[in-house]
């Protein structure tokens, strides 16, 4: 029987009624709630707002609303059409500038339009939608490839530490750093599985823990501040975690605190893996230095979460979406199309010729 987590579908198109039907993660777990956005600047918003995150969803969800932008347009022409396409292309991938897989699947949402030039404005909508339903379908077998892999390198019975949410609800199914614990939890591995609560915004206390405890997997939500205690204790034999980014050299740009949990990791001789699919690897970008990061509002540190606001009135506050793991303290990097080591200059253009 299936497991009733991987079955939840976060990111779907109702193209009947032309909308984007969006699980917003802002409101788990406390409600579990499916949005109906129609309009681009409400799918726009729930982009940055994070009411639909994860790298692969976020791709989804950018490729489902172009489409959905461009159906509504009235142009006859490629032309006027393509034009259409363009302002609603570069509207939503103004939302957030980290994770590539927004750009990467708007892009490829534009070279199927191009791709069919010459063709009727209704035959282009109707590729696009094609398209985005075949990015959706790609990342689910994806991350079932990805869990598989990673799934090579785990023992029955370990602990394993996960930081911000890389699951069901951030991709198309399975997730990607998640992905082993669920097709390990079908098989009987029986992981004992520890979710940092992901400062600020909560995304392993409030979804990741949720996911995992809803599936049944035997899972120890602890604060972020604590992951060096039970890697000492010895309750951690792996790290996994997703990412939003990967440069060149391997560098990867992750939810902020993955660079911490890394640096632990490597004190206490532990392996620290990153679950990449190829769609969030960016050749282009040479090293980390090159990673654009994320600033977020101020109030997601002082008073978000809080009845009354936590910090002092004003006080200055610094709040980076992700940072930058250095490559050097990276086992491997976990592909659909194998495992990446160092060096990972050499051993990431491979994946792509597999």
């Amino acid at each position: 029987m299936e497991n009733p987590v991987t079955v939840i579908q976060s990111v779907k198109l109702d193209d009947e009624n032309s909308k984007l039907i969006l699980l917003d993660q802002t409101l788990l777990p406390n409600e579990t709630v499916f949005l109906e956005l129609t309009e681009m600047e409400d799918v726009w918003d729930a982009i940055y707002q994070l009411k639909v995150r994860g790298a692969p969803a976020i791709g989804i969800a950018a490729a489902y609303g172009v489409y959905l932008g461009t159906k509504k347009s009235n142009a006859e022409t490629f032309e006027a059409l393509f034009e259409d396409f363009k302002k609603v292309k570069d509207y939503l991938a103004s939302s957030r500038p980290t994770a590539v897989n927004l750009f990467w699947a708007l892009n490829r949402m534009e070279d199927r339009f191009k791709s069919e030039e010459g063709k009727s404005a209704a035959e282009v909508k109707a590729a696009l939608k094609e398209e985005a339903e075949l990015i959706r379908a790609e990342d689910e077998k994806i991350c079932e490839s990805i869990g598989e892999y990673a799934l090579s390198l785990l023992e029955p019975g370990m602990g394993i530490l996960t930081h911000c949410n890389a699951g069901t609800i951030a991709t198309a199914k399975y997730g990607t750093a998640l992905a082993p614990i669920y097709l390990g939890q079908e098989r009987g591995y029986d992981f004992k599985v520890y979710a940092d609560e992901t400062r600020p915004l909560l995304q392993g206390a409030r979804l990741t823990a949720w996911e995992l405890q809803q599936a049944g997997v035997d899972v120890t939500l602890i604060c972020d501040n604590m992951s060096s205690i039970v890697m000492k204790e010895g309750k951690i034999q792996a790290v996994l975690v997703g990412c939003d980014r990967v440069a060149e050299n391997g560098d990867t740009a992750n939810k902020i605190g993955t660079s911490g949990v890394a640096i632990l990791a490597k004190h206490y001789n532990i392996p620290f893996y990153v679950c990449a699919p190829l769609s969030t690897v960016d050749l282009d970008c040479k090293t980390g230095e090159d990673i654009h990061i994320e600033l977020r509002p101020s109030e997601e540190i002082t008073s978000k979460w809080y009845e009354k606001p936590m910090a002092p009135q004003d006080v200055k506050t610094y709040n980076p979406a992700f940072d930058v793991t250095d490559h050097s303290l990276i086992t491997g990097i976990i592909t659909e199309n194998g495992i990446a080591y160092a060096p990972f200059t050499e051993s990431l253009p491979k994946m792509f010729k597999k």
